[in-house]
Parts: structure tokens; C-alpha cells; sequence
């Protein structure tokens, strides 16, 4: 009897932990293939280690900074890509969770009064039993959870589009600092020969000493201007910096001397049929296929679970031993219409609140097409305008006050045409880089890396 009952428990046991398997670990558990196979873009494998590997420094023994070298290692370096990257992991492992079946539970129980009765046999009841969900409930859990992964994932690819924006954005302030650096250093320059040369000519009497004091004036304000650019510099740097996760102080190369400029922009229809494929809207798209699974999975729930079981009931003290094994079918009875009733209105809710976003999303994509693809057409006229009509008429304004200064023309003029000079410039170079800003915010509009956006 007391053998009987060390293997009654020996069995039971062997239904709670088995020995010699130790349970897998959660970082372990694999992502499910159709996870990955329903996205419609690009998703790095899942990494499983919580170090990251040692990034190389940018730019090392470079002699200029580029844009698409700056993109690269921020893309490479910045903590919110691996930020996205783990959310889009956690949400792929979501798939073999939902669409298992629940472990299967084991019972046991014995009789006391048999114990060690000379009576009776030792009574006891072993069971095992497995849970099924209604048929179509797991694919739909599985739907669910693939169609949020897609959406995490189409979320890290947004991320990468705005960190791209970003990045050219703050590229281009550096660029034109450095530009704007190099103008005002090199009108501080041509100042100073204006002051020599007024001063010459103080000396011979063919001018006053107010030439060289206005002179004066204009290089203390000159030397204020680049003041304000150094410190301007400094912090474009470090905005650039911590976008690569790099310390704000580091010292960059130099921005390149004039920006390439990238190829015509496609025809706004085009651009409009990219922007409805960007990662945002993929995004949204996956979340209300998953409240539209939602809704049908809340529907099933009307309909019953049901649970199999076996068992071999020792029970009975007959010794007809053929009665003891025995298999049954159990069903829940889905009698609580309320709760299910109120859980396919919530889902329903959940859906049409999904469908208005997109729509919503939808409409401000199409503006901000619309809004970038015109803001780059002006500024591709106004650089025309500037490169063919207004800079070479105020360079030949420097060069006509300068002859004319010579004859005995007010020195206030030239320093009139110099400032002037100066001026256009450095509006030339502001331009040039709200153009290449513009550019940034059209392609991330179309959800595009630059210079994609081209016929």
C-alpha cells in the first residue's frame, strides 16, 4: 500500500516539473517567423545582448564633414533606434504567446480512509486535461499580434526617417554657420584695407579722418558678429553631437563649402502616392487591422471554450477494473451576454477610433506633401534669382563704390555697398540651407532618405 502511494506521487509530481529540463529562459523564447515575413519593410534580427558593441568614432582624420556620413553615424549611434528596436522585439515575441494553447493541468487525489485499510483498496484519482479554445479564437489572437508588430516596426523605420530629418536640419545650421564665418571674416578683412586705405589717404589729404572712424565702427561690429556665430557654432556642434550620442563639446570637422544640390523633385502626384506609403502610415494601417481582429476575437467570445480530459479513477472498489479509466468533454457556458455584449461595443469603439486616426493621419500627410513640395519650388527660385541677378549686381556695387571712392566719392558709400554685399550672402547661404532643411522635411513627408525624391 505504501509503494502504491510513493508512486501515486511520484506521478503527480512528474506533472509539475520535470527532471533534468530546466525552463528555458524568457530571452530564449524565439520570434515567431510569420511575425517578421508579414512587415512590409526592413527590421534588423532581434539582438539578445544588453551591451551594446563599442561604436568606432566618427569622422576620424576626416577634413569635412558630409551629410550622408553624418546620417550614417547617427543612425548607427543614436540610443533611440535601439530604444524602438527593443519595443519592436517585445512585440514579436507576442505572437507564440497568444497562440498557444494553455499548459495542461494534472490532478491527483487519494482517500485517507484507505489508508492503510484492511478493508478496502487504496482509493486514489490521477487526471490530466487540456483547454481548447473555440476554433478561430488563436488566429485571431495571432492576427492581432503580427499586425502590432508590423506596427512596431513600421514605428522604428519612422524613427530612423526622423532622426534623418533632424540630422539634416542640424547639419544645414552648421553649414551655413561655417559659411556665415567665412563672410563676415572675410569682410572683416576687406575692412581693414578700407581703413588702411582711408587712412592713406587722410595722410595725403584727399580725405577726413571720419573715413577711417566709420571704418572703425564697422570692424567693432563686424568682430560682434563673429562672436555671435562662434557661440552659434558651438552649439550647432553639440546638437549635432548628441544626435550621434557623442559629448556636446566634440570638436567636428568643418561643413563643406557649398552643398550639393540634389535632383529636381518628382511631380507632386507622385510624391503624394509615395507620402501614402510612409512608416507612420503603415503604422496605423497595422493597428486597425489588430482592432478589426480585436472586434471579430470579442464576436468569438460568444462561443464556448472547452476543455478534454482523461483520468483513471481508483475509486471504485469493484473489481471490475474496466470502469476505472474514463475521458470527458467539458464546455464553459457563455450565459454572461452583458459583459460580452459591452466587450464587441469597446472593440468596435477601439476600431472606428483607429480608422478616424488614419483617415486624420491620411489628410496631414497629404498637407505636409503639399506644404514641403511648394516651399522647395520657392526656394529653387529665389537661390535662380539670387545666383543670376542679385549677387553679381551687388559684387559689381562693391567694385563701382570702390572706383568712385578713389575719384572722391563718400567713404560711407562704399561701406554702404560692402554691408550690402555682406548682407546678400549671407541670405544666399540662409537660403541654401532652408533649402536643404526643405528638402529634409519633403522627403521625410514621402517617407524617403534623401535624394530619393527625384523622377
Amino acid at each position: 500500500m505504501r509503494l502504491r502511494l510513493q508512486v501515486i506521487g511520484a506521478c503527480f509530481l512528474a506533472g509539475c516539473a520535470s527532471p533534468d529540463r530546466s525552463e528555458p529562459a524568457f530571452e530564449r523564447l524565439p520570434v515567431h517567423p510569420s511575425a517578421i515575413r508579414q512587415a512590409s519593410f526592413e527590421v534588423p534580427a532581434p539582438t539578445h545582448s544588453t551591451e551594446a558593441a563599442p561604436q568606432p568614432a566618427p569622422f576620424a582624420g576626416a577634413t569635412e564633414l558630409t551629410e550622408a556620413e553624418l546620417i550614417d553615424a547617427v543612425l548607427r549611434r543614436n540610443p533611440t533606434i535601439e530604444q524602438m528596436t527593443a519595443a519592436w522585439q517585445a512585440a514579436s515575441t507576442r505572437y507564440p504567446q497568444v497562440t498557444s494553447l494553455d499548459d495542461p493541468r494534472v490532478g491527483g487525489s487519494v482517500g485517507p480512509g484507505s489508508i492503510g485499510s484492511p478493508n478496502v483498496d487504496f482509493a486514489y484519482r490521477l487526471e490530466v486535461s487540456q483547454a481548447f479554445p473555440y476554433p478561430g479564437k488563436r488566429n485571431l489572437r495571432g492576427q492581432s499580434a503580427l499586425n502590432e508588430a508590423a506596427a512596431a516596426g513600421a514605428d522604428l523605420e519612422d524613427t530612423r526617417l526622423q532622426l534623418v530629418e533632424s540630422a539634416r536640419s542640424a547639419f544645414a545650421d552648421f553649414y551655413l554657420i561655417g559659411r556665415a564665418t567665412e563672410v563676415e571674416e572675410e569682410n572683416l578683412k576687406l575692412l581693414g584695407q578700407f581703413r588702411e586705405n582711408a587712412l592713406a589717404r587722410f595722410k595725403a589729404g584727399q580725405a577726413t579722418v571720419q573715413d577711417s572712424l566709420q571704418a572703425e565702427v564697422a570692424i567693432a561690429r563686424q568682430r560682434e558678429r563673429l562672436l555671435s556665430l562662434d557661440r552659434q557654432r558651438k552649439v550647432a556642434q553639440a546638437k549635432l553631437n548628441t544626435l550621434m550620442h557623442l559629448p556636446p563639446d566634440r570638436v567636428l570637422p568643418p561643413g563643406p563649402k557649398q552643398l550639393d544640390r540634389p535632383p529636381a523633385v518628382a511631380p507632386i502626384e507622385e510624391l503624394r502616392e509615395r507620402a501614402s506609403r510612409r512608416p507612420d502610415v503603415q503604422a496605423l494601417t497595422r493597428r486597425v487591422a489588430a482592432e478589426s481582429a480585436a472586434v471579430d476575437l470579442a464576436v468569438k467570445e460568444y462561443k464556448p471554450d472547452f476543455e478534454v480530459m482523461a483520468a483513471y479513477d481508483a475509486w471504485w472498489q469493484s473489481p471490475e477494473t474496466a470502469l476505472r479509466p474514463m475521458i470527458a468533454l467539458r464546455s464553459n457556458l457563455p450565459v454572461r451576454y452583458a459583459r460580452r455584449s459591452a466587450a464587441v461595443a469597446e472593440a468596435q469603439a477601439r476600431l472606428a477610433q483607429r480608422r478616424a486616426e488614419l483617415t486624420r493621419l491620411l489628410d496631414r500627410v497629404n498637407f505636409e506633401v503639399q506644404e514641403a513640395y511648394e516651399q522647395i519650388r520657392e526656394s529653387e527660385r529665389i537661390l535662380e534669382l539670387y545666383e543670376k541677378t542679385t549677387l553679381p549686381a551687388a559684387r559689381r556695387n562693391v567694385d563701382t563704390a570702390v572706383t568712385e571712392y578713389t575719384v572722391g566719392r563718400p567713404f560711407l558709400n562704399l561701406i554702404d555697398a560692402q554691408k550690402s554685399l555682406v548682407e546678400w550672402r549671407d541670405r544666399y547661404f540662409e537660403v541654401s540651407a532652408d533649402y536643404l532643411r526643405r528638402r529634409a522635411a519633403l522627403d521625410r513627408a514621402i517617407g524617403s532618405r534623401p535624394h530619393d525624391n527625384h523622377p
